[in-house]
């Protein structure tokens, strides 16, 4: 049967979608796609938005084509979670909307306007299609709630942690580094090992210290520059989110002390940053003069000061959609596909809630 130029049968294709894109038990309550403390989203309502993306936006159209709404399905989930959430965080920290900035914004509507059916990054292209079929009131009161948040928490917190890395350096015993799958494997495993032992931790951690400083001192011996072996360890580090650019919208700010935490390596194709929170601080602190997060890593730094409500509020994810990735602040099909993840001390794991 064909599906493209046929609407009625591309939303029957819709409506059905997500009651095939995956099985198994969700929150107690039926009916709830997920649950956030005493309020649910229902399965209804990220169903309408589906089909409303499906009506509206031809990049929805191609992915109904294409059996992948299990994309959208995802991303409205995500979405709808996050603004559970920072309405909660902006409550907390006594910040209210400012209606007339927002509805100076909604004006010029920046959410107007198909997402293309060419579009070239399949992850921002699904997350613009939900942007534009949820209210965009919303939409854009979430985004300045996430700044303020970011205003508030960023000149005030610092943290300090050990790390080591898998994937950067070559192990001592075999002398090459492991990648894809075997990198990823073994990050998330040592995490664990961390979590559950953190005089481990600290004993690793110092090991690879000493690896990386008799790494440079043969590369100085060679004639190289020490600073061509990567800092693929170190402890004790100190960094100020109002420095720390990108990595201040990362889980190193957003997990408590004595967090065991993994995620892709900054600038590093394939390597994983294994860390150990140390200390947390979230009071004004001394930087030099930072420049100014862009308003896309501003809006990033807002959303993960809202990561430990995650706990604090018991958020469930029906299954059927996946599960929550902590590092990547969404819905994942599975753990296997998380970017990440944070273990609290002991060894819990906190990839999904």
């Amino acid at each position: 049967m064909r599906i493209i130029g046929r609407p009625r049968a591309l939303v029957g294709v819709v409506a059905g979608a997500l009651l095939l894109a995956g099985c198994g038990s969700g929150p107690s309550q039926v009916g709830a796609a997920a649950v956030i403390g005493d309020h649910s989203i229902s399965i209804d309502r990220v169903q309408e938005l589906i089909d409303k993306a499906v009506r509206e936006q031809p990049y929805a159209q191609k992915l109904a084509a294409e059996h992948k709404l299990d994309l959208v399905g995802r991303a409205v989930v995500s979405q709808l979670v996050l603004h559970e959430l920072l309405t909660k965080a902006a409550e907390k920290q006594g910040i209210t909307p400012s209606y007339a900035q927002i509805d100076a914004q909604l004006a010029k509507d920046p959410l107007n306007g198909p997402v293309p059916a060419d579009a070239s990054n399949e992850t921002q292209a699904v997350s613009q299609v939900v942007a534009r079929a949820r209210d965009h009131r919303e939409e854009l009161t979430d985004t300045f709630l996430a700044q303020a948040l970011a205003d508030k928490a960023v000149p005030n917190a610092s943290v300090t942690f050990d790390y080591t890395s898998v994937g950067l350096a070559p192990d001592p015993a075999t002398g090459s580094a492991l990648e894809g799958n075997a990198a990823k494997a073994a990050a998330f495993d040592l995490a664990r090992q961390f979590a559950a032992d953190p005089a481990a931790a600290t004993k690793r951690i110092g090991a690879d210290v000493q690896y990386l400083a008799a790494l440079r001192q043969r590369a100085t011996q060679m004639g190289q520059s020490a600073e061509s072996v990567p800092p693929f360890a170190g402890v004790g580090e100190a960094l100020p989110a109002a420095q720390a650019g990108a990595l201040a919208a990362g889980p190193l700010f957003g997990s408590p002390a004595g967090s065991a935490v993994v995620f892709p390596f900054p600038g590093n194709q394939g390597g994983w940053f294994v860390g150990m929170v140390r200390q947390r601080t979230d009071k004004p602190v001394a930087t030099e003069q930072a420049p100014d997060l862009d308003a896309a890593t501003k809006t990033a730094a807002g959303m993960r000061q809202v990561q430990p409500l995650f706990d604090e509020l018991g958020v469930r994810v029906n299954k059927r959609y996946g599960v929550w990735d902590v590092v990547a602040m969404n819905v994942v099909p599975n753990e296997e596909a998380a970017q990440g993840i944070v273990l609290s001390p002991g060894g819990s794991g906190r990839t999904q809630q």
